[in-house]
């Protein structure tokens, strides 16, 4: 027994215990590998948007160097800062790989190779990443009478800036880095209250209005010119099951939003339903079914009626 009360020794034999029944020790490889790094990622998206936006969200201050980003090309802030951030990416994404591998035969030269690979294709999407958020951008500035400027809209918006984590996680999403993906999701989530899976698909020109509580299911897939208010859920309706109950994974399950649709505060959507282009879905709605184009759903009015001399339901 430890002088402070607690008996360390038998703490640290049961923890031994719990790790040794635990289901993370059902798997193949010889030791447990390192996971990629949340702070690292986070790190790494700060840098990928400073690239992109190398006026706006590049170096500020005479500390670091903003006098010289006037000064000198930007293209070589650019570029070194893709160097380094794109470096730091494909080792995260080397050690998701290792983490996914059922042997430890390649000593590592087959993870790393796959590794530079995604980062490459990754890379050679940025400007095409880019173009969609400054679609997106322009769709929040329009959208909202209270945005002085795009710069404001950048800067200070949750929605924009759960929007930018988002294209970056579904373009390595799609290239075969999920966990790196979803934990570039979560960063996002835990900063913005807004939680998109990086699997769903979204088309240009999209805005999500003050943000918090917002959920977008990870086989979402909505069209270009979406504007969606806070407390909006676009999730799954039930799950299927195997012939041993357990969950089928992968299947669409969650709602397909066609181009120019608005959906209002607190709406929750639900299952793999068609919401067609230009329909209106108003505050609250709870709906499970599929909407014609062009349509306006609304809550049902509240029925008020008073009863007397014993009448009643």
């Amino acid at each position: 027994m430890s002088p402070e009360g607690w008996n360390l020794d038998e703490l640290v034999d049961s923890l031994r215990g719990c790790r040794e029944r635990s289901p993370l020790n059902n798997r193949s490889t010889i030791k447990p590998a390192a996971l990629p790094s949340p702070k690292l990622l986070s790190k790494v998206m700060e840098s990928l948007m400073a690239a992109l936006y190398p006026r706006r969200l590049g170096p500020s201050g005479p500390e670091h160097g903003a006098v010289a980003l006037r000064e000198a090309s930007i293209d070589d802030f650019v570029g070194l800062t893709l160097h380094e951030s794109l470096l730091a990416l494909r080792d995260q994404i080397r050690l998701e790989l290792a983490a996914r591998a059922t042997s430890g035969d390649s000593h590592g030269l087959e993870e790393q190779q796959q590794a530079t690979a995604i980062t490459s294709r990754f890379a050679a999407q940025l400007p095409r990443i880019r173009t969609l958020l400054d679609s997106d951008l322009d769709a929040a500035y329009r959208g909202d009478p209270a945005a002085q400027s795009l710069d404001e809209v950048l800067v200070c918006y949750p929605g924009v800036q759960a929007i930018i984590h988002h294209r970056f996680a579904h373009a390595l999403h799609g290239l075969g880095a999920p966990l790196v993906a979803r934990i570039i999701a979560e960063v996002s989530h835990s900063a913005t209250g807004v939680d998109i899976h990086p699997g769903a698909t979204i088309g240009e020109s999209f805005f999500i209005d003050h943000g918090t509580g917002v959920v977008i299911g990870g086989t979402a897939v909505i069209g270009d010119r979406v504007r969606l208010y806070q407390a909006v859920t676009l999730g799954a309706k039930s799950f299927p099951l195997d012939d041993q109950g357990v969950l089928v994974k992968g299947e669409p399950r969650h709602p397909i939003v066609e181009d120019d649709v608005v959906i209002y505060a607190g709406a929750t959507i639900l299952g793999r339903v068609t919401i067609g282009q230009g329909a209106q879905i108003g505050g609250n709605v709870w709906l499970t079914r599929s909407i014609a184009a062009g349509t306006t759903i609304t809550q049902a009015k509240v029925i008020s009626e008073t009863f007397g001399e014993g009448s009643g339901i």
